[in-house]
Formats: structure tokens, C-alpha cells, sequence
């Protein structure tokens, strides 16, 4: 698998998607099994070469991609751009070799970082998240590793917006809550004082 060296959205995006999908984030384990690890990849449309051939995520496969979320959120909640910069070149280096000068679908010439032949599926998403949060710390700098700020929700997330304003690590799910909480609270609000009134 080839990481485009410059595309650093993906690889911080797949970083922050991985985070979110285990405890204490979501209310239950969403890489629950091997089928739910194969889903993952084809959402983020990841076609790893540990699986070529339509080969499926093994049980090693699912423990080692748990173990490399753990991984992931510590490095997003890391203090010090130094950790993310140390930690996000660990990831790289397990199984990326590179960077190589290779020609795109374009035919322009392009870096990119390859994984080894034989790499594992940990190994070649390590890679991918490894890049992107490297690349987002040295484009949009360490203020960009946040937390959710949802008082309900305990997810990390590198924004990677234009504007850097995103506050919530899965917007359409952590944004909507809280618009509903903040909602039912001024209704309950303009309720009492309605009831007050002479």
C-alpha cells in the first residue's frame, strides 16, 4: 500500500475514525469482529495489500487494529508536539519504507510513503494514520489534537477543517447531541416561566 506523502487528511482522518469506534467514545465496541474491521476499511475505501486477493481481516488482524487505536488515542491526547512527532514516526516506521518518487493516476510525479512487502494490516493502517498525524502537526501545528467538546463524550480528534473551528469528534453524532440537550433545556426553561406568570 502507497500513502500519498502529501494527503495528510486521510491518514489523520482514518486516525480519528479508529479512535471513535471503541470505548469509552461509542456506547459499544464497533470493531466488534472481523466483519465489522472489514466494513471499517471499505468505508474509508482502504484496499490494504495484507488483504489482496478479497482476503478477510483475521482475529490477529482485528487485536493488533484495537491495539493500534489504543495506540492512536494516546497520541491524540498527547501533550507535547514531541509525542506526537515520536510516536506518529513509531507508527511509520513498523512498516513503511519511503519516501519513494512514483508517478500518480495523473502521470505527475508524486512522494509517497510505501509499507514493506508482507506488511501486516496494522503495520499498513499504522503507516496511513502515522503520515497524516505527522502531517497535520507539521501543517496545522499541535492545537489541532483536541478533545471532543462534548461534555457527554470522550473522543479525541485531529481537525483538519480549513477554518479549525470543529469542536466535536463525530460531529453529526456529538454536534446533535449536545443542540438537542441545549434545546430541551431552553424548553424547559421558557416552560417555568410560563408557569410563573400571574
Amino acid at each position: 500500500m502507497k500513502t500519498l506523502f502529501s494527503d495528510y487528511k486521510a491518514g489523520a482522518a482514518l486516525g480519528t475514525d479508529l479512535v471513535v469506534t471503541g470505548p469509552p467514545v461509542s456506547a459499544s465496541e464497533l470493531l466488534a469482529d472481523e466483519p465489522a474491521l472489514s466494513d471499517f476499511l471499505t468505508r474509508h475505501r482502504l484496499a490494504p495489500d495484507a488483504l489482496a486477493g478479497g482476503a478477510a481481516p483475521s482475529a490477529r488482524d482485528l487485536a493488533s487494529v484495537r491495539a493500534l487505536r489504543e495506540e492512536v488515542g494516546e497520541l491524540l491526547r498527547a501533550e507535547s508536539e514531541e509525542r506526537v512527532a515520536e510516536g506518529a514516526s513509531a507508527l511509520v516506521a513498523r512498516a513503511g519504507r519511503g519516501p519513494v518518487l512514483d508517478r500518480d493516476a495523473a502521470g505527475e510525479w508524486q512522494w509517497y510513503v510505501a509499507t514493506e512487502p508482507g506488511a501486516p494490516l496494522a503495520g499498513e493502517l499504522g503507516v496511513l494514520i502515522g503520515t497524516g498525524l505527522l502531517g497535520a502537526l507539521r501543517t496545522l501545528g499541535h492545537a489541532r489534537f483536541r478533545a471532543c467538546a462534548s461534555p457527554e463524550c470522550a473522543g479525541l480528534f485531529v481537525d483538519t477543517s480549513k477554518a479549525g473551528r470543529r469542536r466535536y469528534c463525530v460531529p453529526e453524532v456529538c454536534g446533535n447531541r449536545l443542540n438537542v440537550a441545549n434545546y430541551r433545556a431552553r424548553q424547559a426553561g421558557s416552560a417555568g416561566t410560563r408557569a410563573a406568570r400571574p
